[in-house]
């Protein structure tokens, strides 16, 4: 595979340190490369001002894992807010039985972007002009690493930056162990950490956190519809 000709992930955090201040965001999805992305931005910032972006609002495992990385990774609390998805979903009423469109319709429920919802904590916290940090890496798939090699892991346009795109999975591991890293029950469970609404988180999660399940079901009642006609087509 050919060589990434593109400056270090130490190097991006220093750059954008000078040209952007001491005060970073983070878009933290507590996923072990988000994780990582904190561990690398901490020896080069003086502020990191975490982000999570949730599908549906205070899930129990979710709020455990955020509660555990506020004690121990961040010191502070996680900023909550609305994933975009969550809006658009809604108002295209996935998985929403006929009486709640005109509910949804009337709620004139607004959709933006991740930079605008960057630029929001931005203004709340003093931080106009800082970028925001994401834990991708190159080796995660062909396609970003391709993005990264072409547009480099820099995007002023977007607003954000790749701290740890150079990363292996070995970096990763010894990341943790020097840090004393525990990711979060949904490796135990999901096998990464969770990011939709597919079958294969949601099939487990009925089982390993029922009162979260059930709640997701009150957001999008007809999701358990895509589930039925799974098991139903696996049973055949």
């Amino acid at each position: 595979m050919a060589e990434i000709h593109q400056p270090s992930g130490r190097a991006i955090c220093q750059q954008v340190r000078r040209d952007h201040g001491p005060t970073t965001l983070l878009a933290f999805s507590a996923g072990k490369d988000s994780i990582a992305a904190a561990l690398a931005l901490q020896a080069h910032f003086d502020e990191i001002v975490p982000i999570y972006f949730y599908s549906v609002p205070d899930l129990e495992f979710v709020e455990e894992s955020l509660r555990h990385y506020e004690k121990t990774l961040f010191g502070r609390n996680i900023i909550r807010m609305p994933h975009p998805s969550l809006y658009r979903m809604l108002n295209a009423f996935v998985y929403q039985p006929p009486h709640r469109v005109p509910v949804i319709e009337a709620a004139d429920l607004p959709e933006f972007t991740f930079k605008e919802a960057h630029d929001l904590v931005r203004a709340e916290y003093g931080a106009q002009g800082s970028l925001c940090a994401t834990g991708v890496r190159a080796a995660d798939s062909p396609i970003r690493r391709v993005s990264i090699q072409q547009h480099g892991p820099i995007s002023r346009n977007k607003g954000e930056f790749f701290p740890i795109w150079d990363w292996k999975k070995a970096d990763l591991a010894a990341a943790f162990t020097k840090h004393k890293i525990r990711l979060s029950r949904e490796y135990d469970i999901f096998g990464r950490s969770w990011d939709g609404f597919d079958v294969r988180f949601m099939i487990p999660m009925r089982s390993h956190f029922p009162r979260d399940y059930a709640k997701i079901l009150e957001w999008f009642p007809l999701l358990e519809a895509d589930i039925f006609r799974f098991e139903r087509m696996k049973a055949q």
